[in-house]
């Protein structure tokens, strides 16, 4: 293999991480996010989403306000560190939300119509494979990994210190603990060559939230949120891929001050393409929507999201300096 084509699949490797798109974002995570890289990677996204319906969407408990009309700008960046621990692929990630939200809703009788906004809370994420390959530690482990079928557990930690003003319900902050508990799975179908890769991909979580003991002067509790994510990912060319996506909600009862609302069982559909620009630059675009919404208490939500990511790797930019000498 030459330097330029070893180049080219260490790169594709580190850039594995997809287009780390947050937890925050829909509750959505994008395709391809839990491919596993060359550990010792790093990775700087900045993700621009623009979602209206029904729901706060800074809040992934998604609490519907029945006839409610809310759109938001998220603008997110963050940081994430592949590694290796006890033999196994490891992400760590930390992600800032920040941007702008506004609506009209009511909420236990009163109605608002608002804006606000600024920093939303801080999320932490924690991924190790446990079910797979070992963690690619050089370069032959990267040039040779193929996910197989793989399984991970996945933690989620949200820190409530997001900007929150307890007289109106739309915040970036959501003044309580949250966060998920998943298990992503990545099962590879047919060859893993650059080109002609497929994956299904799901990813099962349950959100739990705790109480918002200010939430516009009462109380609000939130049931635990399950949440199913699938995609079926496919190659265009090395660089250009594709994911139908499918996501369903259940659960996630919201009760404010003992009112109990309803439970969640919605489901949303969308579409994302991915491009890797070079070796460091990944680009993704997605739209996706939720589609039996017809009744009032139903999550109404579509989302709109362009995301950046720059990737970086010593032994990748050790290679293109031997390569420019």
């Amino acid at each position: 293999m030459n330097r330029s084509a070893w180049s080219r699949m260490v790169a594709a490797a580190v850039l594995a991480m997809g287009a780390l798109c947050p937890p925050l974002a829909q509750a959505q995570v994008p395709a391809r996010f839990y491919w596993k890289s060359l550990s010792g990677g790093s990775a700087v996204p900045l993700i621009v989403n623009s979602i209206s319906g029904n729901t706060n969407p800074f809040d992934p408990a998604h609490t519907v306000a029945p006839g409610g009309n809310v759109d938001g700008t998220l603008a997110i960046v963050g940081y994430a560190q592949t590694f290796e621990l006890f033999d196994r692929s490891a992400l760590a990630a930390i992600l800032l939300p920040m941007g702008r939200v506004s609506g009209e809703l009511t909420v236990g009788g009163r109605s608002f119509n608002q804006n606000a906004n600024g920093f939303g809370d801080p999320m932490l994420e924690f991924n190790i494979n446990v079910i797979g390959p070992r963690a690619q530690k050089n370069i032959p482990d990267a040039l040779r990994y193929e996910p197989g079928f793989s399984v991970d557990l996945l933690a989620d930690l949200a820190l409530p210190i997001g900007e929150y003003d307890s007289s109106q319900p739309l915040n970036l902050g959501q003044n309580r603990w949250y966060g998920r508990i998943g298990a992503p799975i990545v099962w590879q179908l047919g060859a893993w060559v650059p080109g002609r890769r497929t994956t299904l991909e799901l990813l099962p979580a349950v959100w739990l939230f705790g109480d918002n003991n200010d939430y516009v002067g009462q109380t609000l509790k939130t049931d635990p949120l399950f949440q199913l994510d699938a995609h079926l990912t496919r190659d265009f060319t090395e660089n250009f891929w594709g994911s139908l996506d499918v996501a369903w909600y259940s659960g996630g009862k919201a009760t404010v001050n003992g009112v109990a609302g309803e439970k969640l069982n919605n489901i949303g559909v969308g579409l994302t393409l991915g491009y890797q620009v070079n070796s460091n630059l990944n680009l993704t675009v997605g739209y996706k929507s939720t589609v039996n919404d017809s009744s009032p208490g139903d999550l109404k939500m579509d989302s709109f999201m362009i995301t950046l990511v720059y990737g970086w790797h010593p032994l990748i930019e050790g290679s293109k300096r031997l390569k420019s000498e």
